[in-house]
């Protein structure tokens, strides 16, 4: 098992002296935001860890709570390779209780934690979620695995390639019910080709939560490089079936990743939040016709995306998104679906 010691990162390096070329004034700078979907990690060349996660959580908008994703930081270095991901939750959940201090402004970081543990160890899971509530208490709100595959050497989102068909695999499939007796839920990256294994999954375990990461994954790298039309035909049918299931929820988000085939890192300066809205707006409005805004909910994807655009511009462009939505549609998006989804314990926004 990877350790997430050292490896070859697939994201875009971040920049910080060429983001702070583009600056603009918070839009909406009181409206309450869940980020539900950011990673922390200490590696080479890359860190994000609490003190870049507060500057960028301070950066303007009113980020009250975060969900911390699985980023396969801080494993265990001993033991048995299943409960070496034990050592990430009870880092995330350290986080957390540096934010409980109070000495953040009040902000709640890595309020809910969606770990990594191996799906298709069979009941020896058991003991693994056993363990990680031991460290995480109630802040363990979900699991998710590295699925997101394809056969392209040019399509990859993670330094390690998972098993090619894991979605569809049985033993994979018996983890996954495990989670819903434990009330947890499952988040999944996959990529847009990918789709319709995550369709028959959530139909085989209606009992069981099922929140798509990165809008489901439209792929603009390699074979797809120059076919952004086809692909987003192809994936909105595939989103008009999933989101039929009502197990399913999506997270706005993701852009940013390289996979994704924007070129924003590639300009003199980084983009305006006006730029990314209109790139974006094709994706975000689909899904939010599709799925409701209660089956939404914004992601920074952050420290992934950072290599694209900033924390603060990425806020603006979401709500510059949202203009034509109403105030309980906007609650929704930003806060409400995050809440409800991962049984975060914080005020109403």
């Amino acid at each position: 098992m990877n350790t997430g010691k050292s490896f070859t990162s697939p994201h875009i390096a971040i920049r910080p002296e060429w983001l702070s070329m583009r600056q603009e004034e918070a839009i909406w700078p009181d409206l309450p935001i869940i980020d539900s979907h950011h990673h922390l990690w200490d590696r080479p060349q890359s860190r994000y860890m609490l003190h870049e996660l507060v500057a960028d959580m301070s950066s303007g908008h009113n980020i009250v709570a975060t969900v911390f994703v699985q980023s396969r930081s801080m494993y265990r270095q001993h033991g048995p390779d299943i409960f070496k991901p034990v050592g990430e939750v009870e880092f995330a959940n350290g986080v957390a209780a540096c934010f409980e201090s109070g000495l953040y402004d009040n902000r709640n970081g890595c309020a809910g934690i969606v770990a990594g543990a191996d799906l298709t160890i069979g009941q020896q899971l058991h003991d693994v979620i056993g363990q990680m509530k031991q460290v995480a208490g109630a802040r363990l709100k979900g699991i998710r695995n590295s699925t997101a595959w394809h056969d392209s050497p040019e399509v990859r989102s993670n330094p390690i390639q998972p098993p090619r068909g894991l979605l569809s695999d049985p033993g994979f499939l018996d983890g996954v019910r495990t989670l819903a007796e434990y009330d947890l839920c499952l988040d999944i990256w996959a990529y847009h080709t990918q789709l319709s294994e995550v369709f028959e999954l959530a139909k085989a375990c209606p009992q069981l939560h099922i929140v798509l990461d990165h809008l489901g994954g439209p792929v603009g790298v390699g074979p797809y490089r120059e076919a952004r039309k086809e692909v987003f035909d192809e994936w909105k049918k595939s989103i008009q079936q999933l989101a039929a299931l009502p197990n399913i929820t999506i997270k706005l988000g993701g852009f940013g990743l390289k996979v994704m085939g924007y070129h924003y890192f590639e300009c003199e300066v980084p983009p305006s939040s006006e730029q990314l809205a209109q790139d974006w707006r094709p994706y975000t409005e689909t899904l939010i016709a599709l799925f409701g805004t209660s089956r939404c909910m914004f992601e920074s994807n952050f420290p992934v995306d950072k290599g694209m655009y900033s924390y603060s511009i990425m806020w603006n462009a979401f709500k510059r998104i949202c203009n034509g939505c109403s105030s309980d549609e906007i609650q929704d998006l930003f806060f409400n679906t995050a809440k409800r989804i991962y049984s975060l314990d914080l005020p109403q926004g």
